[in-house]
């Protein structure tokens, strides 16, 4: 028994390390400090919203609206019946600094409220409802004009590398800040071998994945139809247009032959709900469509390979797959990371014959194109093909990101080459290394 007695402190001490990993997030926290007195702070489900403001933010009272629109006092604990709390935050506002965190489950009397008393005090509103959230900042809804907007979506890709670089190597931090921009994953990471962790969480949390996106359109007031799934196992598998996706559907019974006119509504829907990223295809008007989250792309990949969640995988073989898809999203990460940081847009190019793994345009000019290759040795037949790809724009500043500038068998003409090192100095980051 002492035995037993002896190993549980133990226990303790590991989960409580692994739980408080906190990874701050800057570029949000500025965007909530410069908003105005009264915010909205919304966006989908698991994206951290609730912990950035209970954590980098001040405020006197703290409170969570539940599911049957009770309301509880994160301080004290108490719950408190809708007309309790409505008389304890009428009191409270102007005098104090206050959060409401899923307000809209409470009834319509209290945006009415709001818009009658007009912006006095510090108040926070809190909505994992994306499409609620919208309606109240239109036209004459109760809110509009009152609250300043803030969009929450996974944690900024600056942000996370410039965290995890204090503690990881430069390329453990890189590929691992990938998927921990997801917050949800974080309290489960405890450093180690990234495609490793992210094989385990995969096969531990299928039921949890396929749970989250459900959620996320429950909070919508959607059904998660088979339509939905069907394309976002699409999209996962390397489907990229809209006609694409809808071929994908109607080879497998999901669409009807007359129906591809109505794709882009789906996917606008996926888009606006933070599931799907869109880019536009440099001088088409064309779209490509993408998981925004590198974690549910290779879940729903999985899914629509090899049918995970029901069918027993072996975690060695996901981490084939995790191996396979990490260099498509550490270039995923590189376009939005570079993007953000010299404040461009970032667009697509497609010549036919490839695909270029950064666009960024200034205003409407291409100004920067380039490549990003993911691999230990990049041979000298595969410099030629991306001095060939990338001569072809000899008005934008040409790139090449590799992870170390000795993978190169020679060094490219007419490119600059970033490794991570030069490319952490370009961002202001230090590294372990």
């Amino acid at each position: 028994m002492s035995e037993i007695l002896l190993f549980i402190p133990v226990i303790i001490i590991i989960v409580g390390i692994m739980s408080t990993r906190i990874i701050p997030r800057p570029s949000d926290l500025k965007r909530v400090e410069s908003a105005g007195p009264w915010k909205l702070i919304y966006g989908r489900r698991k994206t951290g919203k609730s912990f950035l403001i209970k954590n980098f933010t001040k405020y006197d009272k703290f409170f969570f609206v539940n599911r049957d629109a009770t309301v509880l006092d994160e301080d004290t604990l108490e719950t408190y019946t809708w007309s309790s709390f409505f008389s304890i935050f009428k009191e409270l506002l102007g005098s104090k600094k206050i959060v409401v965190d899923e307000f809209h489950r409470l009834p319509d009397e209290f945006q009415d409220f709001l818009h009658a008393s007009g912006v006095k005090g510090e108040l926070t509103l809190i909505t994992s409802t994306l499409w609620l959230a919208n309606k109240m900042l239109n036209g004459a809804a109760p809110l509009a004009g009152l609250v300043s907007p803030v969009r929450i979506s996974m944690i900024d890709e600056r942000d996370v590398l410039a965290s995890l670089s204090k503690e990881l190597n430069a390329k453990e931090a890189l590929e691992t800040s990938v998927y921990l921009r997801e917050p949800y994953i974080i309290p489960q990471f405890n450093k180690g071998n990234i495609i490793d962790f992210v094989s385990n969480y995969l096969l531990e949390n299928k039921f949890f994945l396929k749970n989250l996106i459900g959620e996320i359109f429950q909070e919508e007031g959607k059904s998660l139809s088979k339509i939905y799934e069907g394309i976002l196992k699409a999209v996962a598998d390397g489907k990229r247009t809209s006609t694409e996706i809808s071929s994908y559907l109607f080879a497998r019974s999901l669409l009807e032959k007359d129906s591809p006119s109505m794709m882009p509504k789906y996917l606008d829907t996926l888009v606006e709900m933070g599931i799907l990223e869109m880019r536009k295809v440099f001088g088409k008007k064309k779209f490509y469509y993408f998981h925004a989250s590198p974690i549910l792309d290779l879940h729903y990949y999985l899914e629509a390979k090899y049918s995970y969640v029901d069918v027993y995988t072996p975690v060695e073989f996901i981490k084939k797959v995790v191996s396979v898809k990490l260099p498509m999203h550490v270039e995923q990460f590189f376009r939005n990371l570079l993007a953000k940081h010299l404040g461009m847009k970032d667009e697509i190019i497609d010549t036919g014959s490839n695909e270029l793994d950064i666009a960024l345009l200034q205003f409407k000019k291409l100004n920067i194109v380039g490549e990003v290759k993911w691999a230990k040795r990049i041979s000298a037949d595969e410099i030629r093909s991306i001095e060939n790809n990338l001569k072809s724009f000899p008005d934008a500043r040409s790139i090449l990101i590799v992870p170390d500038k000795n993978a190169l068998e020679r060094k490219p003409d007419g490119i600059e080459v970033y490794d991570l090192i030069s490319l952490y100095d370009e961002l202001g980051i230090g590294s372990k290394n």
